[in-house]
């Protein structure tokens, strides 16, 4: 199974992008929603993170207060790598797992954070999504309702884009319209399927 890695930094567009490769067909494992399943009230992780953030990390309806739990994160560098070191090599494992039952011809595995993690060896190939600063505020402030400041912090906490840029195979540029994204996302589509059929012969 070809394993495509997506990523790109906070608000670059990434889960538009890994939409229209669902909408071509392609499964598509996407790392914070493992983490979603991973946080459920009563799992192990849940109460690990209790346990190490206090009963102030959980929510009226008892699921934990994510907003806080990044603002507790991206303001200490050592809470942050306690709850990665916690939780990515569950994710990744998950991930892998989830691969290798993909029915569709490669797979997308989203990682935000492929770079910052390491993560790059449990993929094929690493498709970056870039975008600017400007549209990655604006989306995410958007999306979020997050205070620009906190993004910001999140942004600088991110490999920097020219470096992402230098490590990826393939890149999407998200700085156009939406169909101009989805042109880029069938263009690649049809790259890995003539890739896939290269490596058979």
């Amino acid at each position: 199974m070809l394993k495509i890695g997506l990523t790109g930094g906070i608000g670059s567009g990434k889960s538009t992008v890994a939409k229209f490769f669902a909408e071509l067909g392609i499964e598509i494992i996407d790392a914070d929603s493992i983490v979603h399943e991973l946080l459920v009230p009563n799992t192990p992780t849940y109460q690990k993170i209790i346990e190490h953030f206090g009963e102030r990390i959980v929510a009226k309806d008892h699921m934990l207060d994510r907003k806080l739990l990044r603002q507790l994160i991206f303001n200490d560098i050592n809470e942050r790598e306690w709850l990665e070191d916690l939780l990515h090599p569950i994710i990744f494992q998950i991930m892998l797992k989830r691969a290798d039952l993909a029915k569709s011809p490669y797979c997308v595995l989203v990682i935000p954070l492929l770079f910052e993690t390491n993560a790059s060896f449990i993929v094929d190939r690493v498709l970056v999504v870039a975008s600017s600063e400007a549209d990655q505020l604006g989306r995410s402030s958007k999306r979020d309702q997050s205070d620009i400041h906190e993004i910001k912090k999140i942004i600088l906490s991110q490999i920097d884009g020219e470096t992402r840029l230098k490590q990826a195979d393939d890149v999407i540029y998200n700085n156009g319209s939406l169909q101009e994204l989805k042109d880029q996302v069938l263009k690649l589509h049809q790259q890995y399927l003539k890739y896939l059929v290269k490596k058979k012969l």
